[in-house]
């Protein structure tokens, strides 16, 4: 049977607020799904094998229990074309393996639209210890594993056999249908190094090995990934660069504060909302002891939790802070993946503090269906996310958060371990 590890970053979290204006406290956790995170499983080909009957089965609960349970399901698919979808998957499965069952489930819970709904990937998803992602106008290998170095920069031209803007024209069909661009683009090449999906796709042959074609300056190249093994140790990653900018720095501290003295500014690098009042005392603490010309909030790497905490113990604290909470001295650092609480609390600080918001549009809309619950399928296992209210963060707005600054890093200053964005913030005058 497949094992729940993580939520997909829609897969992320939950927030509180109503298009009447009225809050009610109900907190939610949840984990971002980032491509440099795995689960150690013992690889093995597609095991949970279930009968026709029993996948039609968990098809029809998911068809109908979706639809019952979201708040509003067809607010951006039509209920037809949800029917229809269902119905095609439903008269292909006996022709289909337990992943493509999942990946065809999956496309059909992201075409409800928004990202706190969706099929959970399952642990034994044989993720592979390999990242790329868009920057500039290539998409670049920025993680892989030891012996495989020449890899780390080059472009990536093609999984397996399928070139990569096909690759990812199908994994987009993995990423909520109705969020913003930003979101989307950055998710997409997340998806293509992720075995049960690959698999289910019909891009590989064994959901546990992958080989993708690379270029650098000395030419084309092919490296193959496989599936990290249970009964071995974790391999070891290998990043551009090797000595990271802060923000990349001791990925797993919740919550990192960092004296800058030559800039005579806090940095503050807010990941998660775990045990967040006591990481914040550290911080006033801090800004008591040294009286600092200007604080950064880094929420680029944060996934959400309960956005009352974060009014509670950093927003509402902050705008109290006089010699701070001035145009010029407190910045927030934002990007595709400031996601659900860490979105909302993101427009708090625009609403209620002085702060510059530095960085990329946000990709989750601010104005969505959020707030999921879950319901497991009956025969598979495979939990179902759903949201369960409507909340409004900007009323009027386009529906998106941008920076007042918007600074897309290159991929030399990556290469060159640079941090653009907090640069910016500690440059400004």
């Amino acid at each position: 049977m497949w094992r729940f590890a993580r939520a997909q970053p829609r897969q992320f979290g939950a927030v509180a607020g109503s298009p009447e204006g009225k809050l009610q406290r109900r907190p939610l956790r949840v984990v971002l799904l980032v491509a440099a995170a795995w689960v150690a499983c013992t690889p093995k080909p597609e095991t949970l094998q279930l009968t026709t009957s029993q996948w039609h089965e968990d098809l029809q609960f998911f068809a109908r229990e979706l639809p019952r349970r979201h708040k509003n399901a067809f607010h951006h698919i039509s209920r037809e074309r949800f029917d229809a979808e269902v119905q095609a998957l439903d008269h292909g499965l006996a022709g289909l393996g337990a992943d493509a069952i999942y990946v065809g489930m999956a496309r059909i819970a992201n075409l409800i639209g928004d990202a706190h709904t969706y099929l959970r990937t399952p642990q034994d998803d044989a993720n592979f210890p390999f990242d790329f992602r868009r920057i500039g106008d290539a998409y670049r290998v920025t993680s892989a594993v030891a012996g495989q170095e020449r890899a780390l920069g080059a472009r990536v031209l093609r999984v397996e056999n399928t070139p990569i803007e096909a690759a990812l024209r199908r994994a987009r069909e993995l990423t909520p249908d109705d969020e913003n661009e930003a979101y989307r683009e950055a998710l997409s090449p997340l998806r293509l190094t992720v075995g049960i999906l690959l698999h289910g796709w019909g891009m590989t042959s064994d959901r546990n090995i992958a080989h993708y074609t690379l270029s650098d300056g000395d030419g084309e190249f092919t490296v193959e990934v496989r599936a990290p093994s249970g009964n071995s140790p974790a391999p070891r990653a290998i990043d551009v660069p090797a000595d990271p900018p802060l923000f990349r720095q001791q990925p797993d501290e919740p919550f990192r504060i960092v004296w800058l003295a030559e800039q005579h500014a806090v940095y503050c690098n807010f990941r998660s909302y775990v045990d967040l009042g006591a990481h914040t005392k550290s911080l006033f603490a801090l800004i008591r002891k040294e009286h600092p010309d200007k604080l950064v909030v880094d929420l680029r790497g944060n996934g959400g939790g309960d956005y009352f905490e974060g009014l509670k113990y950093l927003v509402e604290p902050i705008g109290k802070l006089g010699d701070l909470n001035r145009r010029g001295h407190l910045f927030v650092l934002i990007g595709p993946f400031t996601f659900s609480a860490a979105m909302a609390n993101a427009a708090h600080f625009r609403q209620k503090t002085a702060a510059v918001l530095v960085g990329e549009t946000i990709g989750e809309k601010p104005n969505s269906y959020q707030e999921p619950e879950e319901v497991v399928l009956p025969n598979s296992h495979l939990a179902l996310r759903y949201s369960t209210r409507y909340y409004e963060f900007l009323p009027g707005s386009d529906n998106a958060i941008h920076p007042d600054q918007e600074i897309v890093p290159t991929w030399e200053q990556r290469k060159a371990g640079r941090d653009p964005v907090l640069e910016w913030a500690l440059a400004f005058r």
